[in-house]
């Protein structure tokens, strides 16, 4: 079946990578689109090959590939997915990462260290995309590094409406894990209707990696149902730590609520014996099911997903997007 769908004289064609097809075919359905046939493959010495198995000349194009372990490996396979593209005479080429590689390392903390996520932003620019559409940027000023167009998306409208259905909005305490995280604390205060705020003060070493210390709780928890929000969760280590400091300041229960679900390992296990009461990610990054565990929710990406990438085709309008208004 043909991977390319025409709107009147225009064509849209959706390529996925082999990192997460699960989600690419949910946005594949969400479009009512089918997937470009592919063939990727690695050699024996770990170089990847690519090509698409019909024509995609004159189409826009979307390059869908999440960004999970190992990372290396799906950043080279969508680099390569995108210099196909451009030399099979694409119009436009959109690369597509729910979840933006070396996010964390957006800027320098010591002499003689690398700016990744700049470096990530260039060599999709060297590829040949035009334009790049992510989730959740851990520092949003990381859209500043790509010299073109990039669609920051926001979950927030789907966690907000599954949090709704889950705790007394009356009684929440949202919680940021760090002060650097108060910002998108307040935004989901306002969407679930002013409520209070806390934040854990903790403690982190610049040398080592994954590690932080959560210290006290700042703002008033005792008795709360605390939202604890945050963009990612990779070891588990800080909010696992958050969750005891909040818990032995009386709140009533913590939820925790994160967009992406890097979920390294020990996460799983410090996730399940944390005290949360649930834990709730979503599919930007797929989920074995050897790292799930009983009170996991994943919500799917692919609606927001498949809503940007039509505006985008379609020259609409994204801003509800962008602003988590939704």
């Amino acid at each position: 079946m043909s991977g390319i769908t025409t709107f009147g004289e225009r064509r849209l064609v959706l390529i996925s990578g082999r990192a997460h097809p699960e989600l690419a075919e949910r946005v594949a359905e969400e479009l009512g689109v089918d997937l470009v046939p592919t063939t990727a493959y690695d050699f024996a010495s770990g170089e990847i090959y690519v090509r698409f198995q019909e024509s995609v000349r004159g189409a826009d194009a979307f390059a869908l590939q999440s960004m999970t372990a190992p990372i290396n490996q799906w950043i080279m396979e969508q680099l390569l997915m995108v210099d196909a593209l451009k030399r099979a005479s694409v119009k436009t080429i959109t690369a597509v990462m729910p979840f933006f590689p070396y996010a964390r390392q957006d800027k320098k903390h010591r002499g003689r260290e690398p700016i990744s996520a700049r470096l990530m932003a260039d060599l999709y620019k060297t590829a040949g995309a035009d334009r790049l559409m992510s989730v959740d940027l851990h520092a949003a000023q990381a859209q500043g590094f790509f010299d073109g167009p990039v669609d920051h998306l926001f979950a927030m409208p789907t966690l907000v409406d599954y949090v709704r259905t889950r705790v007394d909005t009356a009684n929440v305490t949202v919680v940021s894990p760090d002060a650097g995280r108060i910002r998108v604390a307040e935004q989901w205060a306002a969407k679930l209707g002013g409520n209070p705020l806390a934040f854990v003060h903790k403690t982190r070493d610049i040398t080592r990696p994954n590690s932080a210390v959560a210290n006290r709780v700042i703002g008033e928890v005792a008795g709360r149902d605390c939202v604890l929000v945050d963009d990612l969760i990779d070891t588990g280590g800080t909010i696992a730590e958050a969750v005891r400091v909040l818990r032995e300041n009386d709140a009533r229960s913590v939820m925790i609520v994160a967009t992406h679900g890097v979920l390294s390992d020990p996460a799983p296990r410090r996730l399940a014996e944390c005290g949360a009461s649930e834990v709730v990610i979503t599919d930007t990054l797929p989920i074995p099911r050897d790292k799930r565990f009983p009170g996991l929710t994943v919500l799917s990406i692919a609606p927001l997903l498949a809503r940007a990438i039509r505006e985008v085709f379609d020259e609409g309008s994204v801003t509800s997007l962008f602003d988590g208004n939704a």
